[in-house]
């Protein structure tokens, strides 16, 4: 009888290779490493490389580069500067918009036949007003729409005071209307309605006013008289700007012609006025007569 057989022992399989469990992000974030890696490599070897070539030409060793006093000095002019930008800025806004340095006075000056509650009421400042928040050219223009006045001037006080410089206007003719003696300046401006003042002279033209050339021309001669001989002139007549004529308090005319040598022509009248006569007519300058 025979003996079994026993089969011949079996060589154990091969394993199967591992799977792949590596996700995208873990095999991004190497493959990140391994370049990182390769670059300090690379740049390692490139010093090492510098370094073996320094010591073969004896060059010497590279110190690290430090800055100047010039540059620290301009770092700090430049950070101060930028300190004090900060501050003055704060403290401009401070000052636009708290009532620390504010308009608690209102001071005017120049004031003669214009009352002060006046030009303080056309200033239309309220009290408290921050002084950075006051428009002074504004406040000027609202002044300077009072008819007697010809200017105004507003200026910041601090810490709390307003000014306000004014000029008057001031008469240098006058002329009757139905409803009384208009007042007129040196610009041909009708200001006032009132009476006369002593020593101003009538104005006799069509349509007197700031654009009319005859009233312009009657001015300008006005203007040109010296104190002592304007003060006699009692009408000043121009229906042109061709025939200008004075007639005096005392009832003597000066026959001036046109506007052309003002300057001279009153240089020749003061002279002309100390010689007796009733005529003076200096309408040529250079042939001025007495009659």
């Amino acid at each position: 009888m025979s003996e079994p057989t026993e089969d011949p022992p079996q060589e154990p399989a091969e394993s199967e290779p591992a799977e792949d469990i590596e996700g995208p992000r873990r095999r991004a974030r190497r493959e990140r490493e391994e370049r990182r890696a390769a670059q300090a490599r690379a740049t390692a070897i490139e010093e090492a490389r510098r370094e073996a070539k320094r010591k073969v030409l004896g060059a010497p060793q590279p110190q690290p580069k430090t800055l100047g006093r010039g540059t620290v000095r301009g770092l700090k002019i430049l950070m101060w500067t930028a300190v004090l930008a900060v501050v003055v800025v704060g403290l401009g806004l401070l000052l636009y918009f708290t009532p620390i340095m504010s308009a608690r006075s209102i001071v005017v000056t120049g004031v003669g036949a214009v009352p002060q509650e006046e030009i303080v009421a056309a200033a239309a400042i309220a009290p408290g007003t921050p002084l950075l928040q006051v428009n002074t050219d504004a406040v000027a223009e609202r002044v300077a729409g009072i008819r007697r006045i010809a200017s105004a001037r507003v200026q910041r006080q601090y810490p709390s005071t307003l000014r306000i410089t004014i000029v008057e206007r001031v008469p240098v003719v006058v002329r009757d209307y139905p409803d009384g003696v208009h007042l007129f300046d040196k610009d041909g401006v009708d200001f006032a309605t009132g009476p006369p003042p002593p020593g101003i002279p009538y104005l006799d033209t069509e349509n007197p006013g700031p654009n009319d050339p005859a009233t312009e021309a009657a001015l300008q001669v006005m203007t040109s008289l010296r104190p002592d001989v304007a003060s006699q002139v009692g009408r000043v007549s121009a229906p042109s700007t061709a025939a200008i004529t004075l007639t005096l308090i005392d009832g003597r005319t000066v026959v001036w012609g046109t506007t052309d040598r003002t300057e001279e022509k009153a240089l020749k009248l003061a002279a002309l006025l100390t010689q007796p006569g009733r005529v003076y007519d200096v309408s040529s300058p250079d042939l001025p007569t007495v009659k």
